[in-house]
């Protein structure tokens, strides 16, 4: 999983450098950008939890930051500023 999440923040940092330039997208990509790049590094300090209760709260802020990227990228889909696929 580390490297899976590692290569999702990746993946974003591409797309977001890919969008066009204007201020809608560059609003959105700020936002996909610190809420993607966050799933990986919230995920490694998941995975250095001292108790199953720290693993369990880090992993919804996880959680958290991948619905709202799944949000931003629905967003800059569905505005024309990048193909939805």
């Amino acid at each position: 999983m580390k490297a899976r999440t590692k290569n999702f923040s990746l993946r974003v940092v591409k797309m977001v450098q890919s969008l066009p330039e204007g201020r809608a997208s560059d609003v959105m990509g700020r936002q996909l950008l610190r809420s993607g790049t966050s799933v990986a590094a919230n995920y490694r300090a998941a995975c250095r939890s001292r108790s199953s209760a720290d693993f369990i709260n880090k992993m919804c802020i996880v959680e958290e930051e991948a619905d709202e990227s799944i949000f931003w990228m629905e967003l800059l889909g569905e505005s024309g500023l990048i193909n939805e696929q």
